[in-house]
């Protein structure tokens, strides 16, 4: 049975990838609203729009099916139109433009004012930080800056998203301050490389500039730095994370490895005697800061001696967040000319010894918090707990804390001060004190 063409259409936008790309379906679902479109997200809609990853190749596969289930739906008549965005079509328009013809359109990842234009909507430039949040209403992502500059050899980000553009402080103000008058109160950071902030409007790295501004928003009661690039860090921000109360005691850096050799391949202006010079820092600067990072296994040249350095390493640091990845072999990325020399399984098999022994380091950690107490933020109920976080701990990627919901009341949004009871390798159990 074909949709129906009267009446207003829906429009249903599917996010996939990472937090940058919620952040920029966020910004379109605003500007539909603000032209009286009906939009929802991840919903039934009468036009579909996906806004794809082309990160790695199982984030591509996921997008390509995602598109050809909206394809088929519009093919069986649930749907009038299907358009695509986001770094997918920034990378492949051609390729996807010649393989899946049935969508009605791609779009790149800076094109938003074309895309509206045939949803039928206009851009409006005086909807600055206006967003409908897809997030639970207490905590929101602030994009930063977009693009990078950095040259890594591995990565293809700068192919879909371009050189890198800060959003200038002012106007970062005022997005903070419209997400907390609707209810925000911890602001994720996000960008490409948070430390390169500033650089191209400032002339300096402003980073720290930054934060002093948002820490006066009123409403906004946690403030917490995801992607900052090691090379260059700026350590003025490190006493901005020591003295500040709002800013957590929290920082994601993507390392991806330790190998000196591997890290010049790589091309990512370190070598292991700095990386460890500034995590020393960072733990002289911030002793309770929790330190995330991501691990690559598998890259080209990683011999099975490289791969127990770089395991022996993580067993030393007892880094407190740990994500790993496998190398995934990039067209038109610098690392695309060296021989893709590592297995599948055996990337694999890496994979799972990082993780394992990060599992035993967490679990350590976490039997180390029994006892104590932590302000803790609750993001929903799930099953009979209150699921909540720590400061230390980063909504969807990291610990979480369960309090039993028997006996008490929990609204989401709401900090609380909890004991830890009992604590397992990625959770803790608590009760309210």
């Amino acid at each position: 049975m074909r949709t129906k063409s009267t009446g207003k259409k829906k429009i249903n936008v599917i996010t996939l990838g990472c937090s940058k790309n919620v952040v920029d379906s966020e910004v379109l679902m605003g500007q539909l609203a603000a032209n009286g479109k009906e939009v929802v997200h991840e919903d039934r809609g009468d036009i579909v729009v996906i806004n794809t990853c082309g990160f790695i190749d199982n984030a591509k596969q996921e997008s390509i099916n995602t598109i050809l289930d909206a394809v088929e739906a519009k093919e069986r008549g649930e749907v009038e139109k299907v358009f695509v965005m986001g770094c997918l079509s920034e990378r492949y328009k051609p390729d996807l433009e010649k393989e899946i013809p049935n969508v009605d359109q791609y779009f790149g990842t800076r094109e938003l004012p074309f895309l509206l234009k045939q949803l039928g909507a206009d851009y409006k430039h005086e909807l600055v930080g206006e967003r409908l949040t897809t997030t639970p209403k207490h905590y929101a992502y602030l994009k930063i800056s977009e693009g990078c500059d950095r040259p890594c050899s591995f990565c293809a980000i700068p192919l879909m998203r371009g050189g890198h553009i800060s959003k200038p402080i002012e106007k970062l103000s005022e997005e903070a301050r419209n997400l907390a008058k609707n209810g925000t109160k911890e602001l994720i950071l996000i960008a490409q490389d948070l430390t390169y902030y500033g650089l191209d409007l400032y002339k300096k790295r402003a980073l720290a500039d930054l934060l002093r501004e948002l820490v006066t928003v009123d409403g906004i009661e946690w403030i917490r730095l995801h992607y900052a690039f090691p090379s260059g860090f700026p350590e003025d921000v490190l006493e901005i994370i020591r003295t500040e109360p709002k800013v957590c005691n929290y920082i994601d850096i993507p390392l991806q490895h330790i190998n000196s050799d591997l890290l010049k391949s790589m091309r990512r202006g370190t070598t292991a005697e700095k990386t460890n010079d500034l995590l020393r820092k960072f733990r002289e600067y911030a002793p309770d800061m929790a330190i995330r990072t991501t691990l690559i296994v598998g890259y080209p040249g990683e011999t099975e001696e490289v791969f127990q350095q770089l395991k022996s390493w993580v067993a030393e640091q007892r880094f407190d967040r740990l994500g790993c990845f496998t190398y995934s072999h990039e067209e038109n990325t610098h690392a695309y000319h060296l021989q893709d020399d590592i297995p599948q399984e055996v990337k694999e098999r890496r994979v799972e010894e990082i993780m394992e022994l990060q599992s035993q380091i967490s679990w350590e950690k976490n039997q180390e918090k029994i006892g104590k107490v932590f302000r803790c933020i609750f993001d929903r109920k799930e099953g009979n707990y209150f699921v909540g976080r720590t400061e230390f701990d980063s909504p969807d990627v990291d610990n979480t804390v369960l309090v039993e919901a028997t006996n008490v009341y929990i609204s989401s949004g709401s900090f609380m001060n909890i004991k830890i009871t009992a604590a397992e390798e990625f959770d803790l159990y608590g009760v309210l004190v």
